[in-house]
């Protein structure tokens, strides 16, 4: 298997090809300026929002890669500093460091700058620390091979140019791409680099979050449960094959925006609450037939091909009345 270096990448994205999903892209940044309609956000909804989001986030990241703690008990560990029998003392500093990985992006953000290189850093130290104290916050010294990948991490003596080049490219796309395909181009790039000897994943995952943060976004949450086509949509993206890849993460940066919408809905700046309920309340697919020509089946199509504006929750496609209103005004413009 030949070697695939990142500056190739790089040196792709100079293109103006845009690969995330024009419909999914339009959806996501009309959520975002819906948000920002709200703002001032209400302290204590953002307090519920946020506490709501370190739990899932931290559970869901560690989760993803191997982490055995439940959600309830990530929770427990994280607010409540107990310990879980028969789990490992490694599960349980990995929830706490992830926590501390976090507040670190929160405090990171009031500074107004822009991340580099000793940031990257820094949230790796983070989440290794008391792990493997050695190897926290360094760039790794030996080559590696990731375990059923596609594709084989660049040698570790081109690691350190390769994270200059990752920043240079950062600094010249940000605020040229949108802030989506930015973060998700991040994520991507940092797990082909490969920088660390562990950690890469819940690393890119929290600097994905840093870049969405600093434009207003909330913070994406790539779920356990999705965690099989999570790494099918990365080995697709190793072959070049990048559209499910961006598909996957818009649609985790819609599900939280939705999430955000619905908790803000009662204080957003629409004429009234019911309003708000009818267009952004989510709606299980069988009532989205109710209010359409289409079968649940269709729906579910369109939903897994990124026609319709949906999101999973707890296996389940939901979707809104305003995606179903945008669905039929792209098919018949002269309704």
């Amino acid at each position: 298997m030949s070697q695939k270096l990142t500056s190739d990448i790089l040196k792709f994205m100079e293109s103006d090809v845009s690969y995330i999903n024009p419909i999914l892209l339009k959806s996501i940044e009309g959520k975002k300026r819906e948000l920002d309609k709200c703002r001032p956000f209400p302290p204590e909804i953002v307090r519920k929002l946020n506490e709501q989001f370190i739990i899932e986030w931290t559970y869901n990241s560690n989760a993803i890669e191997g982490n055995t703690l439940s959600l309830r008990e990530t929770e427990l560990v994280i607010n409540r500093g107990l310990t879980i029998g028969n789990k490992t003392l490694k599960e349980h500093f990995e929830a706490i460091n992830h926590k501390e990985g976090i507040q670190y992006l929160y405090d990171f953000l009031k500074k107004k700058k822009d991340p580099d290189e000793k940031v990257i850093l820094e949230i790796h130290r983070l989440i290794l620390k008391n792990i493997d104290n050695l190897e926290a916050g360094t760039y790794r010294k030996t080559n590696v091979m990731i375990l059923g990948a596609v594709h084989l991490p660049p040698s570790s003596a081109k690691v350190p140019g390769l994270m200059g080049e990752f920043m240079e490219w950062y600094y010249q796309n940000k605020g040229k791409i949108p802030a989506a395909e930015l973060a998700a181009w991040a994520h991507y790039k940092l797990v082909h680099i490969h920088p660390f000897i562990d950690g890469n994943g819940r690393t890119a995952r929290l600097i994905m979050n840093l870049i969405l943060l600093k434009q207003g976004y909330p913070p994406a949450v790539i779920l356990n449960m999705d965690r099989k086509k999570y790494y099918r949509v990365l080995k697709e993206a190793d072959r070049e094959r990048y559209d499910n890849y961006f598909d996957f993460i818009g649609r985790s940066i819609e599900r939280s925006l939705l999430i955000y919408l619905n908790a803000l809905k009662s204080h957003a700046e629409y004429s009234s609450a019911n309003d708000a309920e009818d267009k952004y309340g989510y709606i299980s697919l069988n009532e989205a037939s109710k209010l359409c020509d289409y079968g649940i089946e269709y729906l579910s199509y369109l939903a897994r091909t990124g026609r319709l504006s949906a999101i999973k929750i707890n296996r389940n496609w939901v979707t809104t009345r305003e995606a179903l209103a945008d669905y039929a005004r792209r098919i018949n413009p002269s309704a």
